[in-house]
């Protein structure tokens, strides 16, 4: 038999090809450490990050930009705002691609006078892609399909030692859940009042694996490997403790069982997940390197599951590589809650040839139940990334190959497209 028997599904994802689940993209939560927008956005960011302080007395009070009061009383006020902001954007330099990053952050994050909160960032996520499914020995489909539309709300309150996400996803995949179940991703309030600690509480993505619990806004391709859409990628309801040092970080948290907020606590779930950083104090001379390991232990509606996991990752100037490996009794992940054993493994490999462009490779293997004979499922993937403005903007073409021992061979052409605004 080569069926993968599903006892419960949950899960916000609907399937695109045939016989296989694919990701489901999602925002990711705030990261464990702040970053320096410098770092991200270039040094002309801080340049006019600069100049708007100087002329804080003359601008409004937007918190962000940098309009003067006589531009109102132009009838062409709303044409030189729009052409503005083009220009903002097309000037804009994006450096760094292992966060997100919006295009309008300058424009849409409000600084607050009064009340409890002091300020707030709106924005959103598209994600979309053509696809084109080339089978052996049967008809080629082509398909389009948005991957994702995500309205996010991230917000600071007073003192700055707490923050909020709020993440709602208005497209309705799944024809198992109710609109508003899946409509709110992102639902909690974090502290950082203890150093290098972040503590969490509400609905996040649980940190199993490592590509599980990654943005899909900083994905290398356009669909995450097999381990992490089939065994994890969703959410649950929790609290999180997450803690981040030169030489390590790690990630713990105590959840329910349930996703998408479809019942109050069938279950509990346990997971944890801790790195080393070997040359975390070199300097990245010799480059960086992460080692990791962790376990997922859970039970739900009386059925138990556990699964662990290993990973490995280096990067070395306009090169890196990646390697993960995941070994599951039974899980409760974006394929739904199964007792199945399963277990796969990815390795990815990258090289830079500029600033923009990256090209990519991928031997993705993952087979659904180890009780069961010849029913593996193999994907290679050749990609290309070109970052227009870094992960803000850009262009993906992936070609995957696809080798399934219960269905025929066959080829995906994808191309795909991401803006956050």
């Amino acid at each position: 038999m080569c069926a993968l028997d599903v006892i419960t599904l949950e899960t916000d994802s609907k399937p695109v090809f045939s016989g296989t689940v694919l990701d489901v993209q999602e925002a990711d939560d705030n990261p464990v450490v702040d970053v320096d927008e410098n770092t991200i956005y270039g040094k002309e960011k801080a340049g006019s990050d600069a100049e708007g302080a100087e002329n804080t007395n003359q601008t409004l009070k937007s918190g962000i930009a940098d309009y003067h009061p006589e531009d109102f009383s132009s009838k062409f006020f709303l044409l030189n705002i729009l052409s503005n902001t083009a220009k903002d954007i097309y000037n804009l330099e994006i450096e760094r691609t292992d966060v997100p990053s919006a295009l309008l952050k300058d424009k849409l994050t409000f600084d607050i006078p009064k009340g409890p909160v002091e300020s707030m960032h709106i924005w959103t996520a598209f994600q979309s892609h053509f696809t084109t499914e080339i089978n052996e020995d049967s008809d080629t489909n082509s398909k389009f399909d948005v991957g994702l539309i995500n309205v996010l709300i991230d917000g600071k309150f007073k003192g700055g030692k707490e923050n909020f996400r709020i993440m709602l996803d208005p497209t309705h995949r799944s024809n198992h859940t109710p609109f508003m179940q899946t409509f709110f991703q992102d639902l909690y309030i974090e502290t950082n009042r203890i150093p290098h600690t972040r503590v969490l509480i509400g609905n996040s993505r649980p940190g199993v694996g490592i590509e599980g619990a990654q943005s899909p806004y900083t994905l290398s391709f356009i669909s995450r490997s097999q381990i992490s859409r089939n065994l994890s990628n969703m959410r649950k309801f929790g609290v999180r403790v997450r803690g981040d040092y030169s030489l390590m970080n790690y990630d713990v948290g105590l959840y329910s069982s349930s996703t998408n907020f479809t019942s109050f606590f069938p279950g509990h779930e346990f997971d944890a997940w801790m790195n080393l950083k070997p040359l975390g104090k070199t300097d990245g001379k010799y480059g960086k390197l992460v080692t990791g390991a962790g376990v997922q232990s859970g039970e739900k509606h009386g059925t138990s599951y556990y699964m662990t996991g290993a990973y490995a990752g280096y990067e070395y100037k306009k090169f890196w590589t990646k390697f993960e490996y995941a070994r599951a009794n039974g899980s409760n992940g974006g394929a739904g809650l199964t007792n199945k054993h399963s277990q796969g493994m990815f390795v990815t490999a990258a090289y830079r040839l500029t600033k923009k462009l990256e090209l990519l490779a991928r031997y993705d293997h993952f087979d659904p139940d180890r009780d069961i004979a010849n029913n593996n499922r193999k994907e290679i993937t050749l990609g290309t990334n070109y970052y227009l403005k870094g992960q803000a903007l850009k262009l993906i073409f992936n070609y995957v190959f696809c080798q399934n021992d219960c269905l025929d061979d066959s080829h995906r052409l994808m191309v795909g497209t991401q803006l956050l605004l």
